[in-house]
């Protein structure tokens, strides 16, 4: 059997009567010069209307629960609310939900009753744009439109070639950040690591902020521990976005909270922030991630059901204080590894996991944040790729908006590798073109097309106008993935995917210099807040 690659597609000499030998015996210059230009042809940035995938498709096509299940989750959820309630509630968070029907329990616990909850899915913001500091970035994270970022709080780096982890820096997460601005498939950046080299809490939260939006003009997430921290932040996003108003009306920042403590306790400072992003006009990922087995439910169901509770919650108290203001609804129940307590997010049980709350946020017609691909290996290896392959796979067929979690990371959310970041918007890429499916259109359907080559043409596909023009439509290709044959990729050095990486992400590293702040912009910034970054 002759196997025909892509390259052979154009410019191919095939003969009538022995067609496959004939293009099997095409090669020499014409060959190569031929291969050349359509690599050339297939680097070339494609428009969106033409691009195999892009953001915001619609997923959809995996549903882990039906209807009943749905129906059963969200009635324990409103049940726990209810009669469980949260702990250690702020008072301005008492003062804002009792004023709307909640109450404190005789344990002090704060209640939501089922009317109030009602209320807020009600009255909720929907259909709300997360904006890029380049339009071209703005995302419409709504119905079952599916985008995949970063996200997480690493502490260390590894290097994949020597396998060793060392602690995490500003820089880094500025060229993470730089890295996420030139994937096709990472879709927007929140913080990844954290950066260790600044240990004051202040100058860490700014700095975060402030290394994130400067390495991306993609809608950036990040988080900060006290309202100080935040106002500061604030203040340099107002400069950068030329002002107050002009921020409030496309906010490109959006804040990762923590406001609970699972299981069902609020936390202090992590509310005061939340309040200051509903005053700040900042969108708020509201944010509930139990462990399974450890701070939440062992069993997969109860654990979708505590972490839909303790968003429920935040959704209340953010909408008590002002209604309609735009939520994520950030549901990130965790898996332990239940031998020994260790979180396992590279598992199957986090797919399904992350599938269930997807199809939940959808159940709410609320935008939803989810996360998947956090290998449990602690490099990238085979064990990476296939934690990985499989939770992008299930979790973006489910429908997820907002997949966090999705690039780069290892070690159970403890590592972080760069060179990862090129290898898994490989993978999503591929994964979302599962997303997508198969159209069956009558184009797509081929029988003109087959009639053509079967009766009138040379018994082949190879040059056919339907073929040149879904190579790049249909198909999507890899960045430093290898589909070359074994002659050819012996010829080349015999490279692995981490080789191909490291060469990579040096080169992006050198060349991508995001300029969307202006140096004058970042004068005046640099002039008024301590900022750790060197960019020389």
């Amino acid at each position: 059997m002759t196997l025909i690659t892509p390259d052979e597609i154009q410019g191919a000499a095939p003969s009538s009567a022995s067609p496959t030998p004939a293009l099997a015996d095409t090669g020499g210059s014409r060959r190569r010069g031929g291969r050349l230009a359509r690599q050339a042809l297939r680097a070339a940035p494609l428009t969106d209307d033409i691009r195999p995938v892009r953001p915001g498709m619609e997923g959809g096509h995996y549903q882990v629960l039906n209807e009943t299940d749905i129906l059963r989750i969200h009635t324990a959820a409103l049940e726990i609310l209810e009669t469980v309630g949260l702990a250690d509630a702020i008072p301005t968070c008492i003062e804002a939900v009792t004023a709307r029907g909640g109450f404190l329990n005789e344990y002090g616990r704060l209640c939501i009753p089922r009317a109030l909850v009602e209320d807020t899915l009600a009255i909720a913001a929907r259909k709300f744009v997360l904006h890029g500091q380049d339009p071209r970035h703005d995302m419409e994270p709504w119905g079952k439109k599916v985008y995949f970022g970063t996200a997480g709080a690493a502490v260390h780096i590894v290097d994949p070639v020597t396998r060793k982890y060392r602690e995490s820096t500003t820089r880094d997460l500025y060229d993470i950040a730089r890295l996420v601005d030139a994937m096709d498939h990472i879709h927007f950046f929140q913080r990844s690591v954290v950066c260790r080299d600044l240990p004051d809490p202040f100058e860490m939260d700014f700095n975060t902020c402030y290394a994130s939006v400067r390495g991306t003009s993609k809608h950036v997430g990040s988080s900060w521990v006290h309202p100080d921290h935040f106002d500061a932040s604030l203040e340099m996003l107002h400069m950068i976005a030329g002002g107050e108003d002009k921020w409030r009306a496309r906010p490109f920042v959006s804040m990762s909270n923590c406001f609970v403590v699972p299981p069902m306790k609020f936390a202090e400072d992590a509310c005061r922030c939340l309040e200051s992003a509903v005053k700040g006009g900042m969108p708020i990922l509201l944010l509930a991630a139990g462990q399974a087995g450890a701070t939440s439910p062992a069993s997969l169901a109860g654990a979708v059901v505590q972490e839909v509770a303790e968003v429920l919650a935040g959704l209340v108290y953010v909408n008590a204080l002002k209604p309609g203001h735009p939520c994520i609804f950030g549901t990130w129940p965790f898996v332990s590894d239940l031998r020994t307590g260790a979180m396992s997010g590279g598992s199957g049980e986090q797919a399904l996991l992350m599938a269930a709350c997807a199809q939940m946020a959808n159940f709410y017609d609320l935008t939803g944040g989810v996360c998947a691909g956090m290998a449990d290996s602690k490099i990238p290896d085979a064990q990476a790729g296939y934690e990985k392959g499989y939770n992008y796979a299930l979790v973006g067929n489910s429908g997820a908006n907002l997949v966090y979690e999705s690039a780069g990371m290892h070690a159970s959310l403890l590592g972080f590798c760069l060179e990862s970041v090129l290898m898994d918007n490989d993978a999503i890429g591929a994964s979302l073109r599962t997303v997508r499916g198969i159209e069956t259109d009558d184009d797509s359907l081929s029988v003109e097309t087959i009639r053509q080559v079967c009766i009138e043409g040379p018994g082949h596909y190879l040059g056919h106008s339907q073929t040149i023009g879904r190579m790049q439509k249909d198909y999507v290709y890899p960045l430093v993935g290898d589909r070359t044959s074994p002659k050819e990729w012996v010829e080349g050095g015999s490279t692995t995917i981490i080789d191909r990486a490291v060469k990579k992400t040096a080169e992006l590293l050198r060349t991508h210099h995001p300029s969307h702040i202006s140096d004058a912009v970042d004068a005046e910034i640099r002039a008024k807040f301590p900022v750790g970054l060197n960019l020389q």
